[in-house]
């Protein structure tokens, strides 16, 4: 999926949530100062994030847990950056203390976040450097790279290249992460219950 930056009068947050078009066919990230247009998900890109819904809120409903996932949501990372993940999981007792929540769908805290998952294209370098460093450094306790088509850098997926599913849990405030390749079980430290495989997310249906 192509991505454009816009070369803008640099935006802070605010700024950038006062601009944000209503009804536009395009999502809009704030990397930095600068406005990125970024088409919305499409294709397979689009049912992995909605199977991941599903299956996630299946879980939750499943378990009972505390735990909502919203159509949108928009993650504040500073004054200056702001993302909007293919699929985030919010606490619904945390949520409550989050003051930008109910008029801008917008998230400040990283203990609010239970999960967020971003479904690699062609700007995969934002989601295994750019992002992973903001995610982490909010205290996100779980972060999902997929990256179905394999995509990203050698230094990220190894070589020969393949899908990949990487997930970074948070251990005194730093990413670790374990990966998943073709055929295994995904193992969710948020999720621990959860039946999936790479095969299945990797197709956004159950095989």
């Amino acid at each position: 999926m192509a991505y454009l930056s816009y070369q803008l009068p640099q935006f802070n947050f605010d700024q950038f949530l006062e601009w944000y078009p209503l009804q536009s066919e395009y999502c809009y990230e704030l990397h930095n100062g600068n406005i990125i247009q970024m088409p919305k998900p499409r294709g397979k890109h689009s049912q992995i994030a909605g199977f991941l819904m599903s299956e996630l809120s299946f879980e939750i409903k499943k378990l009972n847990l505390p735990y909502f996932i919203p159509r949108e949501c928009i993650i504040k990372v500073d004054e200056w950056s702001g993302y909007e993940p293919d699929v985030i999981v919010l606490d619904k007792a945390m949520i409550k203390n989050e003051s930008r929540w109910e008029k801008e769908s917008t998230v400040t805290c990283g203990n609010v976040v239970k999960l967020v998952i971003e479904v690699v294209s062609h700007n995969w370098s934002d989601d295994y450097a750019l992002k992973l460093e903001a995610y982490e450094s909010l205290g996100i306790q779980e972060y999902w790279v997929v990256d179905y088509l394999g995509l990203g850098g050698r230094r990220f997926i190894g070589f020969p290249k393949q899908p990949t599913l990487t997930i970074y849990s948070c251990f005194d405030g730093q990413y670790q992460a374990v990966q998943f390749r073709q055929g295994e079980r995904v193992q969710s430290p948020s999720f621990s219950s959860l039946i999936l495989t790479t095969q299945e997310i990797f197709q956004g249906a159950w095989t």
